[in-house]
């Protein structure tokens, strides 16, 4: 079947992606939304725009739709993007890095029913370790670009997701309670290299804004 990929440049939609074109998935397109609402209560805002570097590396079009990223009104924007992608690139699903989130998992399921698409969530319900575990395994590079959380701060922008990182989560999940993979928004993810990438990414400069447990960082790639 062809598919787009709802894709945010970070781990869990470019890991979704993966698993979908290893089952024997056409991935037709990728599709992004840019908002601006750094609080977006749908999508990952982060270095956003590098999506399209992304989408050179992999050799993918890439569908961008831009939003205000208002509460409601982003899923009208999201199904503009879907329609597109259907008409242009003919897509009979979509496939989404969604882990456990029932508010997005409501909201956009509704999206693809009244417009006949499939959709597939390659990485929902599996365990939150083993999915760092898996990045790890599949060579996957991925760059922590946003922290939201107690105690996680500025020092961690700009870390590489590896066996010494997940070890350290394991330690702050128990402690504070903080989700191993993000899934609650502690922290946003970059993907700089994986399978799916011709080339792998380089970071060039990068600019981080924030204060106290709650940073994003803006990098520059090539």
């Amino acid at each position: 079947m062809k598919f787009g990929v709802l894709y945010s440049g970070g781990k869990d939609s470019t890991l979704a992606a993966l698993i979908a074109k290893d089952d024997g998935h056409e991935i037709s397109c990728l599709i992004s939304i840019f908002s601006s609402n750094e609080e977006s209560y749908m999508f990952h805002t982060p270095s956003i725009e590098k999506t399209k570097i992304q989408a050179g590396a992999m050799e993918i079009p890439l569908i961008v739709q831009k939003t205000e990223g208002k509460k409601e009104e982003e899923l009208r924007d999201l199904r503009k993007a879907i329609l597109k992608a259907k008409e242009d690139y003919f897509i009979e699903g979509i496939v989404t890095g969604a882990i456990a989130s029932q508010y997005q998992a409501s909201r956009i399921q509704k999206i693809w029913d009244e417009l006949g698409l499939v959709c597939i969530n390659p990485l929902w319900g599996k365990n939150q370790k083993e999915i760092l575990e898996e990045l790890v395994e599949r060579d996957f590079e991925v760059l922590i670009v946003g922290v939201f959380a107690y105690p996680l701060d500025q020092a961690f922008l700009g870390r590489i997701i590896d066996s010494g990182f997940i070890s350290e989560m394991e330690v702050l999940e128990e402690k504070y309670k903080i989700n191993i993979a993000g899934e609650g928004g502690e922290f946003e993810t970059f993907v700089l290299g994986c399978p799916l990438f011709s080339r792998s990414l380089k970071v060039v400069g990068f600019r981080d804004f924030g204060e106290k447990h709650s940073w994003r960082r803006e990098v520059e790639v090539e």
